[in-house]
């Protein structure tokens, strides 16, 4: 079982690569932004350094070559290529599959690491031998005033003091000090001041500081971009020293050599010494730019910046916030048995609490499900990956583009969203979008787009995936499910009827089956999919122009408003947001249409379906039966209940497997009296009495 500091690693760790494959692509349109660089350097470095105090070690050494490499890029030595971008997110990729596979190393191809590996480090050998090429670095020395300048080297004084609890988030402060001694020669002195008596000391607390004197070429950022993720627990303490007002002579900077490359040969004392004469004789600068760096200000007073920033928002497992949701949930299921009673009684006290209770349950409720709301926009990110490499995969361009990212919609709907749409673009890309030369035939620019959109309407979320394609051939698509028997040769389907046989299983029109699609398999997946999530599918399509397709979703699946209706003693509970109206149905209704199961509401007519006969409840009806009519699809269907009670807070429960086949029926409910409420799926309803068309 994992610990929960490593759930949190790998939780920002997943984070980090999700940010890294966006950025990489943005990176490929604008390979001149300085700042795209330094972000994935960053990301790259945060992963690299948190994975190694994890004890994630391959994920260490498989990032170290990569963060080399962008080092270079951003520091104007290597130019970024779309063969880096390439690598960087198989690279990616593979971190991914060493955090899936950390315990089971076995199923990862090693083979890929070592070629990513050997592709890296390739591109540093090129740079090298060419750099290798060029005139080295000229020392100049002034004979008169006995001063050496190195170009571009400096030395630097580091005091990295850890806060006593850096244990505690898994951080290893000597990984810290390695990483930075790689950066050029270095001397390492321990403070053990504050270390305790052995009978006082806590083993999970540190008690050391560090001072290093530190000679380097790659400057101040490279020292703060060691400590950029836990500069938040420890302080830090950077003081660059000219190295002309210490060294006068050739001879004093020889000497300062030979300590840092063999510092070991020295006491404390010497290196102390070493590191007070710099202290008193340089011209030392304390670099204190907060703005430029992720390492927080520290003050000339000395006081310690050991606490973080108020956080303005906290991570929460998805378990606890289901949690959260079930027990409000419960909560809602007692409050409306609490108004029951309240009213039954006709207690005027109780009624008071009831409504205040009511009150505030409804409050909570919709607070409750606003926590697990998340902006879609992180779902519509992770495409542009799929787009891209599915673009190159069929030989074909197309962009892909975004609208509505901060529509927000329930965790549990997006996640289950992922894969409709992954199938749905997919298809856009291969069927919908053509190659190049016939675009250009067509009269169409050669790079075509498929476009993203999210929008709320009422209390469903409308999400549009629409290309510029060739469209869907109404005639090609009617031919084949004619040939595969879905319809009669005489059959008369609407547009939108004909647009729907495309879910059906094992149907596709594709000439050939090609890795990407073409086997039949594909948009009967994105039709169960979303009848599971309760939304609807629409596709609107034109020849030669591209097609659209719509989905229409719930905001939630925990919590719905329904309308609650019954039949004999049963109770049922409509989903409300497919209800249009309530109707009166009575026996001279019934007479005027010659028993035909078909009603006239304002001038049209609306099929309408018995529930009482649906569910085989052979009571006799009463004289005055209800009607509510609902749509989907565009399709208005009534159905006949004996009593309609008004609108319900419906707090959706499974049935189990046992009931998990029964059609018509997509939960249950617990009502106020304790009573069990079935929630009719009545899509399923209307397309097994052939009232709408079956799509699955």
């Amino acid at each position: 079982m994992i610990d929960a500091h490593r759930k949190a690693f790998i939780e920002e760790a997943t984070e980090l690569l999700s940010e890294l494959e966006s950025t990489l692509l943005e990176v490929e349109e604008r390979p001149d932004d300085k700042e795209l660089i330094a972000k994935i350097f960053r990301a790259l470095h945060t992963i690299k350094g948190s994975s190694g105090m994890f004890g994630y070690d391959d994920i260490t050494m498989f990032t170290h070559d990569i963060e080399n490499v962008y080092d270079r890029i951003r520091n104007g030595e290597i130019g970024i290529t779309k063969v880096i971008i390439d690598l960087t997110l198989a690279a990616r990729d593979q971190i991914s599959l060493m955090l899936i596979h950390s315990d089971d190393k076995s199923k990862l191809d090693e083979s890929a690491t070592k070629d990513i590996l050997v592709a890296f480090r390739s591109i540093v050998n090129d740079y090298n031998a060419k750099a290798s090429k060029e005139a080295p670095v000229e020392v100049k020395i002034d004979k008169t005033k006995k001063e050496v300048v190195r170009a571009e080297e400096k030395i630097f004084l580091v005091q990295f003091t850890p806060s006593q609890d850096i244990f505690m988030s898994g951080t290893n402060p000597v990984n810290l000090l390695k990483e930075m001694c790689e950066l050029g020669n270095s001397i390492v002195l321990s403070s053990l001041n504050e270390v305790p008596t052995l009978r006082e000391i806590e083993p999970e607390k540190c008690y050391t500081a560090w001072t290093v004197v530190l000679k380097t070429t790659k400057g101040i950022d490279a020292i703060k971009d060691v400590f950029i993720f836990v500069d938040d627990q420890c302080e830090i303490k950077i003081k660059e020293v000219e190295t002309k007002e210490v060294l006068k002579d050739e001879e004093g900077f020889a000497q300062f050599d030979i300590v840092l490359k063999k510092s070991n040969l020295f006491g404390i004392s010497e290196v102390e010494t070493l590191i007070n004469k710099f202290e008193k004789s340089a011209d030392v600068k304390l670099e204190d730019k907060e703005n430029k760096s992720g390492v927080k200000k520290v003050r000339e007073s000395g006081e310690t910046h050991h606490e973080a920033d108020t956080a303005s928002s906290i991570r929460v497992s998805a378990e606890k916030l289901d949690e959260l949701v079930n027990l409000v949930g419960e909560l809602v299921t007692i409050q409306a048995r609490l108004s029951q009673l309240a009213v039954t009684n006709n207690d005027a006290d109780m009624i008071s609490v009831s409504e205040e209770v009511e009150r505030i349950t409804w409050s909570l409720r919709d607070s409750a499900l606003n926590i697990r709301m998340l902006p879609i926009g992180t779902t519509f990110s992770k495409f542009k990956r799929l787009v891209r490499d599915l673009s190159k995969e069929l030989g074909k361009e197309v962009e892909l583009t975004t609208e509505g990212a901060e529509t927000e919609l329930d965790k549990t709907v997006i996640e289950k969203l992922n894969d409709p749409l992954i199938h749905i673009i997919r298809n856009s890309i291969d069927h919908g979008v053509e190659s190049p030369e016939e675009r250009i035939a067509a009269g169409k620019s050669s790079s075509g787009f498929v476009h993203l959109s999210a929008s709320q309407s009422g209390g469903s979320v409308l999400i549009r995936i629409t290309d510029d394609g060739a469209g869907l051939d109404k005639d090609a698509i009617k031919a084949k499910a004619i040939a595969n028997g879905l319809i009669s040769e005489n059959a008369e389907l609407s547009e939108s009827e004909i647009y729907s046989l495309i879910f059906a299983p094992g149907f596709s029109t594709a000439k050939k089956v090609t890795n990407v699609s073409g086997r039949g398999v594909g948009m009967d997946v994105v039709k169960r999919a979303i009848d599971v999530l309760r939304g609807t599918v629409e596709v609107n399509s034109e020849l030669g122009t591209g097609t659209t397709i719509t989905l229409k979703l719930p905001l939630t699946l925990a919590i719905i408003d329904g309308l609650l209706v019954k039949i004999e003693d049963d109770h049922y509970v409509l989903p409300l947001s497919s209800v249009e109206e309530c109707l009166e149905l009575s026996q001279e209704d019934i007479d005027r249409t010659h028993g035909r199961h078909i009603v006239n509401v304002r001038g049209g007519i609306v099929p309408y379906i018995s529930l009482r006969e649906r569910f085989e409840i052979t009571s006799n009806r009463p004289k005055i039966e209800q009607i509510v009519v609902a749509k989907i699809n565009e399709h208005r269907v009534g159905f006949v209940v004996d009593q309609v009670f008004g609108q319900h807070q419906t707090v959706l429960k499974t049935l189990g497997n046992f009931y998990k086949n029964v059609e018509g029926v997509s939960g249950a409910t617990i009502l106020g009296d304790g009573t069990v409420a079935l929630i009719l799926d009545i899509r399923k309803i209307m397309e097994r009495e052939e009232l709408l068309e079956n799509e699955a």
